[in-house]
Formats: C-alpha cells, sequence, structure tokens
C-alpha cells in the first residue's frame, strides 16, 4: 500500500463504504504495478463539472479546520509578534516588484520625452533611479527577514503541534492502538517533513502574495503602457505564457478525492520484503547466522529484472510521471507560441513605426523583465504549494487523529469506595468468561470462571497460548471480554471509570517493555506521582533484586539502555576509544558518519527483567499511599535463574502484604505450594482448580506435570 499522505489524501464526509470493486462509485486504473481506484460521487455523476465541484465541496468541508488551526495559531503568545512580522514582510514584499515596474515606467516616460524634447528632467531621472535602487534593497531586506523570522515561527507551530501529536497517541487504548487503519491514520498526521500548521501558513501567504503579485503588476504595467500603441496587448501577451504555464502546472484542487492504491504483483512484494529483510535491523542476525546474503542477492537481482526498471519504483513516484503525462494538453501547445508572439509584435509594430522604435525597445525589455520575475515568483509558488485541497485535507487529519474513538468505553463508577480497604486486597470473579483477540477466529477464552477472594494468591499455570497472560489483560481492561463478567469487589469492571480500574491494579507483562529512558526514570515510571523521589526508586531497585547490578554500571542509575537521541560524527581517528564517555569499538567504523558508540550497556535477559520488577515494586510495595490492590504478575521469572526466582518469590511473599495477587506462569516451583487457589489452563479453558495439595491428590494433569518437571530436579 502506499504510505504516508500517499493513502488517501482526505477523508470522505459522506456516509458508506469504500469499496474497490464497485465500478459505480470507484474508478480504476492500472499505473505500472499498481491499481489505483478513486472515488466516484453517484449523486454528482451526470453533472457537468460535478469533478470541479466535488473538489470544492471538499475544499468547503475541510474550512472548520483551517479556522481552528488559525486561532490554535494565533492562540501561542509568542506567535504573535513573528506573525505578524512575517505576514507584513510577506506583504510588503509582494508590492514591491509593482514599485519597480513604475521605476521603470517613469523611465521610458523620461526616454519619451528626451526623443520627443530632446531634453531630459535630471532631477526625476536621480530620483527615479533612487527609487529602483531602494526598490532592490527592500527587497533584499525583506527576504533576509521572511528567512530570519520562518526559523523561529516554524518551531514554535511544530513544538504546539508536537504537543497535539503526543495527545492524539497517548490516549489512545490497546485494541484501537494496534488497529493497521488507525496506525495509518496517525502516520498519515505525522508523516510531513516539517510542521503541517507551517506548511498551511506558507500556502495560504503565497497564495495570497502571488495574487496580490498579479494584480498589482498587471494594472501597473497597465497604466505605464496604457498610453502607448499596442502596449496593452504587449502586457496580455507576455503575461499569457506565465499564466498558460500556471495552468499547466498547478492543479489547486487537485487529489481532492478519496482515492487508495495496492499491488498485487507477487514480484514486487516479494522483491520489496527482501529489500526490508537486507534494511531493517531485526533481521539481521537471521540473514548472517543463516548464510543468506548471497541469496538474497541474488533473488533481487532476478526479481528485480523481471519486475523492469519502469515498475521497479513507489507508487508515487510512478503517479507523478503519469501526472506529468497529463498535463500534456491544449496549454502546453500554447506556452511557446504565447511566449514568442511579443517579439513578433514588437517586430511589426517596428517597421510599421520606425521613429517609436527606442520606447518600443524599452517597453519589450520592461515587459519581458516583469514576465521572466514574474515567471520565477511562480515556480516558487509551485515548489512551496501543491494542491490546497490536499493541504487542508491534511489539516484535517491532523485534527481528527485527536477524536479517534476508543475501543474501550470508560466507566463511571469510582473505585474504590473505600480508600482505607484496598490495602486489604480486593476480590477477583470471572463469570463465564469468553474471548478472542481482534481478528482472529479462535477463543483466546472461553467459558472461563472462578473467583479469588481479598488478599489470596493465585497462580495460572499451563502451556504457552493457553490463555494465561489473556487472563491478566482482560482484568486491567486492556481488551473487552464478548461474553460473560468479570467482577472486581463485586463491580463489573466495565461499570468502573477506567483510570480508577487502572489505578488499584499492578501488571507485570510478559513481554514487558523498557523505556528509552534512564534507569532512574525506567523504574520511577512505576509511580509517577512519585517520579522524582530517587530514595523510593531505590528501594523499588533492592526489592526487584537490581540495585546490586545498577551501581555496578558506569553511569549508574543515569545509565541509558537505549538513548532515544543518536549521536553525529565523522572522521573518527584511529585508536579513538571512547566519545561522548562511551566505549567505542572502532572496528564497526566505516568511513564519514558511521556509528560505533554504543547506545547503553548489555544486560541479560535477568537483568532487564529484574528492571521492570522494580518497576512493579516502585508502584505496589515502596508507596505507603500507594491505592494498589491486585497485583499482576504474567510470567515474572521467565528470564531469572533459579536463585534468583527464589528470592524474587520470597520477596513477593513477604511484601505484599494483604494484597490480592494473581501470578501466571508455565514453570511449577515453590510460588504454588503457597497459592490459595491454582488454575491449571489448556487450550483457552481451565481445566482445573484447586490448591497444591489437592491438585496433586487428584492425580490429574497438574500432578502429571508436577512430576516431570520435579524429574529434572531428581
Amino acid at each position: 500500500m502506499a504510505r504516508g499522505k500517499r493513502w488517501g489524501q482526505a477523508r470522505s464526509s459522506r456516509k458508506g463504504t469504500f469499496d474497490p470493486q464497485d465500478p459505480h462509485r470507484v474508478k480504476h486504473t492500472r499505473i505500472g504495478v499498481w491499481d489505483l481506484y478513486e472515488e466516484i460521487n453517484p449523486d454528482l455523476e451526470n453533472i457537468p463539472g460535478s469533478t470541479w465541484l466535488e473538489k470544492v465541496l471538499e475544499v468547503y468541508a475541510c474550512l472548520p479546520y483551517l479556522v481552528r488551526m488559525l486561532k490554535d495559531i494565533l492562540s501561542i503568545r509568542s506567535c504573535w509578534v513573528l506573525l505578524l512580522s512575517y505576514l507584513t514582510a510577506d506583504f510588503l514584499n509582494s508590492l514591491l516588484p509593482a514599485a519597480s515596474i513604475w521605476y521603470s515606467g517613469q523611465l521610458i516616460s523620461i526616454l519619451q520625452t528626451a526623443i520627443d524634447t530632446r531634453t531630459v528632467d535630471k532631477d526625476l531621472l536621480f530620483r527615479v533611479c533612487l527609487g529602483r535602487i531602494a526598490c532592490t534593497l527592500g527587497r533584499r531586506v525583506l527576504n533576509y527577514s521572511r528567512q530570519e523570522l520562518r526559523g523561529p515561527l516554524s518551531r514554535r507551530l511544530k513544538q504546539q503541534y508536537s504537543m497535539h501529536l503526543f495527545y492524539a497517541r497517548a490516549r489512545l487504548d490497546l485494541p484501537t492502538f494496534e488497529d493497521p487503519m488507525v496506525q495509518r491514520q496517525l502516520e498519515d498526521a505525522s508523516s510531513t517533513s516539517g510542521s503541517i500548521a507551517w506548511d498551511t501558513l506558507v500556502m495560504a501567504s503565497g497564495i495570497v502574495s502571488t495574487a496580490i503579485q498579479v494584480v498589482s503588476q498587471v494594472s501597473v504595467l497597465a497604466r505605464v503602457l496604457g498610453a502607448q500603441q499596442d502596449g496593452v496587448l504587449l502586457a496580455i501577451l507576455s503575461f499569457s505564457s506565465s499564466l498558460s504555464d500556471w495552468v499547466t502546472r498547478w492543479n489547486v484542487l487537485a487529489n481532492g478525492q478519496v482515492w487508495a492504491a495496492t499491488t498485487k504483483d507477487k514480484d514486487y512484494i516479494r522483491m520489496v520484503g527482501l529489500k526490508h529483510v537486507v534494511n531493517h535491523l531485526e533481521h539481521r542476525k537471521e540473514l548472517i547466522a543463516g548464510n543468506l546474503s548471497e541469496f538474497v542477492t541474488e533473488e533481487f537481482k532476478k526479481l528485480s529484472q523481471k519486475v523492469g526498471p519502469d515498475n521497479a519504483v513507489d507508487f508515487m513516484e510512478l503517479r507523478r510521471v503519469s501526472r506529468t503525462r497529463q498535463r500534456f494538453g491544449f496549454f502546453t501547445f500554447l506556452q511557446d507560441p504565447l511566449r514568442e508572439l511579443p517579439q513578433i509584435v514588437f517586430t511589426l509594430r517596428a517597421v510599421q513605426y520606425p521613429a517609436s522604435m527606442p520606447v518600443s525597445l524599452a517597453s519589450l525589455n520592461l515587459l519581458q523583465q516583469t514576465t521572466s520575475q514574474f515567471s520565477y515568483t511562480l515556480w516558487r509558488f509551485f515548489e512551496q504549494t501543491g494542491s490546497v485541497t490536499e493541504q487542508l485535507a491534511t489539516v484535517r487529519k491532523l485534527y481528527d487523529v485527536a477524536h479517534i474513538p476508543n475501543r474501550i468505553p470508560d466507566g463511571t463508577v469510582p473505585f474504590p469506595e473505600d480508600a482505607q480497604k484496598i490495602r486489604n486486597g480486593v476480590s477477583l470473579e470471572f463469570r463465564n468468561v469468553s474471548f478472542r483477540y481482534p481478528g482472529s477466529e479462535q477463543y483466546a477464552l472461553h467459558d472461563v470462571s472462578f473467583k479469588l477472594e481479598a488478599g489470596q494468591l493465585c497462580v495460572i499455570v499451563g502451556a504457552n497460548g493457553s490463555g494465561k497472560s489473556t487472563i491478566l489483560k482482560l482484568v486491567a481492561r486492556l481488551y473487552d471480554i464478548e461474553d460473560g463478567q468479570i467482577l472486581l469487589d463485586g463491580h463489573d469492571i466495565r461499570t468502573l471509570r477506567l483510570h480508577d480500574l487502572r489505578q488499584a491494579t499492578c501488571v507485570l507483562f510478559q513481554d514487558y517493555t523498557h523505556f528509552p529512558l534512564s534507569i532512574r526514570d525506567n523504574i520511577a515510571l512505576g509511580d509517577p506521582t512519585h517520579f522524582g523521589d530517587d530514595d523510593r526508586v531505590r528501594r523499588a531497585a533492592h526489592l526487584g533484586g537490581a540495585e546490586e547490578f545498577i551501581d555496578r554500571l558506569p553511569d549508574g542509575f543515569d545509565t541509558y539502555l537505549e538513548r532515544p537521541v543518536r549521536d553525529y560524527f565523522s572522521g573518527i581517528p584511529e585508536g579513538t576509544t571512547t566519545l561522548f564517555g562511551r566505549n567505542i569499538d572502532y572496528s564497526n567504523v566505516r568511513g564519514a558518519g558511521g556509528m560505533a558508540a554504543r547506545s547503553g550497556p548489555s544486560l541479560s535477559g535477568g537483568q532487564m527483567q529484574r528492571l521492570a520488577v522494580s518497576r512493579t515494586f516502585m508502584r505496589s510495595v515502596v508507596s505507603e499511599d500507594a491505592k494498589v490492590g491486585l497485583l499482576l504478575f504474567d510470567e515474572p521469572s521467565a528470564s531469572l535463574d533459579p536463585t534468583a526466582e527464589h528470592d524474587l518469590f520470597a520477596r513477593l511473599r513477604e511484601l505484599r502484604g494483604n494484597k490480592t495477587m494473581v501470578f501466571s506462569s508455565h514453570r511449577f516451583g515453590n510460588l504454588t505450594r503457597h497459592a490459595d487457589l491454582i488454575l491449571y489452563m489448556n487450550d483457552s479453558v481451565i481445566v482445573e482448580a484447586g490448591t497444591h495439595d489437592e491438585l496433586l491428590k487428584r492425580q490429574g494433569e497438574y500432578a502429571r506435570l508436577w512430576m516431570l518437571q520435579a524429574q529434572a530436579f531428581l
């Protein structure tokens, strides 16, 4: 699929679906290996000029978003003076060409007077020359001022909308964020190389200033040349060439429709896939270990030759070529003849009126300079702007992402009712719960029921994929169940406020994450209310078993495991061993721009897991005022050695107090001996439930697996 701006520049405001297989509503075009589908509005299909009309309606639908953007820009206090200064400089700069033409017209008048009377008004000539120099200097100063204002103004707008996009992403729940269409929508709103607000401001300013230049230059030229024979005709002919170029190159309402592009060419898809295998770091280990480099290189070469050089390119490149071909029409043929007509008219006039040749020559020179300058202005404008519809649709997307509806609806009931009571744990009950992950037809949980009293310890065991982790995710309402009920202290969790529910629970997932922040910040995020409390962070690290190895790191708690900002350097001398306080493996440096400085120390899986456990302790144990009553641990010892696992479980039992605790694990250890309830799961259902002793007496599947694991240590 096409990416970024490439996928649907505007969202349709009409109800219904976009079905590429519907020939009545969607137009299909084949471009190379790509299939382009463009929406057709059946209500306007038979109306002459309906395509243009629909684009106008699309622009109209986007105008409220443009107004909102202008209000947001004006609400930035530090932007007022900068914005006003920039627009003033832009306005004055658009008037200078007309002023320069007026002074040139005065020179032509002086020339005419000199021819007629053989005299020259020296004072007027001096003032005109001075005025022309002033216009030149003024243009230089205004261009410099605009350039200086662009930086700080664009940076402020980028900062404003970076916060907007940060909020838009941060507010999304898990099912919504996982949706590929939502990811594409977020990507569309964030994918421009510069600020959308700045690009829109430049486009609006460019349109206004260009219009001012056209009107002012044409009016001044008409006044200057109006008294001369054929003067107005020469002006019209000179500008018509540039205007025809404008019409040919700039379609102000282009791409306003909903459209989509895809390719079904298997060879092209496979070729791009091989390119990803070679380019992306996550595939590098298997690429090298599997000795695949020669094979993928040869395969890529074959596919590239098979697809062909004209098709083995991105969709947008092919579409640009297609648009260029579409521009080759009536106006394209007119441009060159129109460019020659002023010279032809001047020659005919000179033959007919030889005495007026000097003035005519000066007028023609003025026209040629003006049209050349005007053509350059238009060229700059084309470079800065594309389609108004496209830009306004981008503005619309920018604001739409902040209102993407979450899939998990918020509840209204506050929780807990008694803040002190939650320290003694909460009861948890599943009643006939069934759930399937989005896009899957297989049940992750099917008709699951169990009850855990406040303060009890529950261990869920079973093979990978049996549904253990899913139970924990559903308790935290990362997803919502399809059938049944989940009760927390007797309340259906769907009725509870999401913030309160997640504040009352603490979860350590099997696929835990480490944020691209310092170790201190990684642990402190367990309890953001005490983010700056170093003593709490150190105590949490001690309880999680991470303090000892953290202190051995050169930067201690300030260590970054993954730096969010890359370093830049070039030409590192042979023998350099450190850079910016970090070690360098010089063998990895290959010429200018090589990146050799390590992003951080390499920690073992067990050490990384201890950091994650420390973050959990930061929230659930260290804070005396913590409102956590339910602790959920998903395979917390998966990367720990037996000694570390024993120590972790011992600390958890000692420190949890009366909190309710739920573990999931595929390993049976000393934790199950202390469990109030063990749930043995297989294939999304609970097969057995009870205490350790009860399940051993049943001689069922739990007992069989317990004995298998115990024999490994005999």
